[in-house]
């Protein structure tokens, strides 16, 4: 997935608010920009930080920047839009080019299911009973190399857990897929000690039925494209 629009490197100024971020073009403008993750964003908003921002001249958008890359400055980038991954998988998934989810006919987003739920991709088949397939992106980094979900509790996770398990008892493929917005990770982890509860109902739907799907992302200022698969050593 190519960004639509040329990205401006930036340095955060601030955080906060969850939703907005206060920035330091390289022409000296102070700009606020959407920042789309609802996480903590643990060891990627801090002040001084290197990013990338897509300018936007939509009437509808009241900011006219979003964030979009933490720069390491090391070669490295993260993601930080939660958006992304969904984006990105659509067009692997439509043309069948994600390794185990490859052959189906018809690929729905946010269809819903369940009690009060949507799930991000229904995939359908006339030869198969269909995959439903829930999508998270992993930020997270506390180790060299690990990368871990989530970076905050998420009651929500664990709802998507336990409506997984139930399509899995129920007879129907699950998948529980965390794509890795981060270029310089080769395993992933759940992080159990910042959500417990997350890592239980995990655990429920892994024994369920529910299957776990692992893939980096190729990032650059340029777009975001699926990888290869990640190991999981939960």
């Amino acid at each position: 997935m190519l960004f639509q629009t040329p990205l401006v490197p930036a340095r955060l100024l601030r955080r906060y608010k969850r939703f907005l971020a206060d920035c330091l073009l390289d022409d000296g403008r102070e700009i606020t920009a959407h920042c789309a993750n609802p996480g903590s964003m643990m060891g990627l908003a801090d002040p001084g930080t290197r990013i990338w921002l897509e300018p936007n001249d939509d009437p509808k958008k009241k900011l006219k920047w979003g964030w979009r890359l933490v720069d390491h400055e090391n070669g490295h980038f993260t993601g930080v839009d939660t958006s992304v991954p969904n984006r990105a998988l659509r067009g692997a998934l439509e043309a069948g080019q994600v390794p185990g989810l490859e052959g189906y006919h018809s690929v729905r987003p946010e269809v819903r299911y369940g009690t009060r739920s949507r799930i991000d991709f229904l995939l359908e088949d006339a030869e198969r009973p269909p995959a439903y397939v829930e999508v998270k992106s992993v930020t997270l980094s506390r180790q060299p190399g690990l990368a871990e979900f989530p970076d905050s509790v998420t009651a929500r996770g664990a709802k998507h857990l336990e409506e997984l398990a139930k399509v899995a008892q129920s007879g129907n493929r699950a998948v529980m897929l965390y794509l890795v917005q981060r270029t310089d990770c080769s395993h992933f982890s759940l992080a159990s000690d910042l959500d417990p509860a997350y890592a239980a109902a995990f655990e429920v739907a892994r024994s369920a039925g529910v299957e776990v799907l692992v893939f980096d992302t190729k990032l650059s200022p340029e777009g975001v494209f699926l990888g290869s698969t990640l190991p999981c050593s939960t």
